[in-house]
């Protein structure tokens, strides 16, 4: 029997007083301490109704009978609207690389290669650590109705191949009549990375060349190639998009993780003194984008030939 003289209107059951904790419309719900029987507890649903249902255990380690859905204590509500807005966080921190890719398109319409590649390397960085914080705070498993997959591939297309492509297309010297076909290189090979559902290893490698045409114009800036190798450079990577070969992905791979992010930090620090001053003026960071360039071009030769070898 129900008891409708509960606090703000909410029934309470008869037995043992407990005021129900979940209600919608005309149906309550709420646990009887006073009828416990084995594997079973007695669950009040609606007003007047009594039946015996399974208890199921959840994560949060609360009894609740199977097919019912309890609400949860005051502090699982609090804990749950955290988590909500930690996962909104996420996402608006990987849409922001859309921001700074708007602002590399403006430097480069402006003229500017040196600003268009720094908010390029911001674009970069913000995208390699989105990742780690989406599966750290559950991002998909809180807001399972926004894909944050969606929203990264959009903005990585931006601000990988996209932008960088004009960026080759304005500011690097390629052999005439090729700069257009080069941009189309660019852009078609880069939807096919982007379209691959084979792009990662189980290990987290990058299957085929990632699309990394932003790295790849910062190369080109920086050491300024004949226009003809770097028109075979940008064939060549297109080239290997379609192959097997094994690219790092620093901030996945777990082998060498720790190691691979000092490198990687250390790559982006020279490439910055780079860009902003020249090869000439800043030495030692040249001799480091060396190094760590060899580093990562290690990595992956050792892993694909691991494969090859397997």
């Amino acid at each position: 029997m129900l008891d409708f003289i509960a606090p703000h209107g909410y029934p309470r059951c008869q037995w043992c007083g407990s005021v129900a904790v979940w209600q919608c419309g005309s149906v309550a719900v709420w646990q009887c301490g006073s009828n416990l029987s084995g594997r079973y507890k007695k669950t009040v649903i609606g007003y007047g109704f009594l039946t015996r249902l399974p208890i199921n255990r959840t994560v949060r380690g609360h009894h609740v009978p199977n097919g019912v859905n309890v609400a949860q204590p005051l502090s699982s509500h609090t804990e749950s609207r955290a988590s909500i807005w930690k996962a909104w966080s996420v996402h608006i921190f990987t849409a922001s690389g859309v921001l700074l890719g708007t602002m590399a398109l403006l430097a480069l319409v402006d003229d500017n290669p040196v600003a268009c590649l720094l908010w390029l390397g911001a674009a970069m960085m913000i995208d390699g650590i989105d990742g780690t914080l989406a599966r750290k705070y559950e991002v998909k498993a809180i807001l399972p109705h926004f894909d944050g997959s969606t929203l990264d591939m959009v903005i990585d297309y931006l601000t990988w191949a996209f932008i960088p492509a004009l960026f080759i297309y304005y500011f690097i010297e390629l052999p005439p009549h090729l700069g257009l076909l080069s941009v189309f290189i660019i852009l078609l090979s880069s939807m096919f990375c982007f379209c691959n559902v084979d792009m990662k290893s189980q290990d987290n490698y990058f299957v085929g060349f990632p699309a990394a045409w932003n790295i790849a114009a910062a190369y080109f800036y920086v050491l300024d190639l004949p226009p003809f190798i770097t028109f075979a450079n940008i064939v060549l990577l297109a080239v290997l998009t379609v192959t097997r070969m094994k690219f790092l992905h620093p901030f996945r791979v777990r082998q060498f993780m720790p190691l691979n992010i000092a490198v990687t930090l250390v790559w982006c620090v020279c490439a910055t003194s780079l860009v902003l001053s020249s090869p000439v003026h800043a030495s030692w960071a040249l001799w480091g984008w060396g190094v760590t360039s060899a580093y990562f071009i290690g990595m992956c030769l050792w892993r694909t030939a691991q494969e090859w070898f397997d």
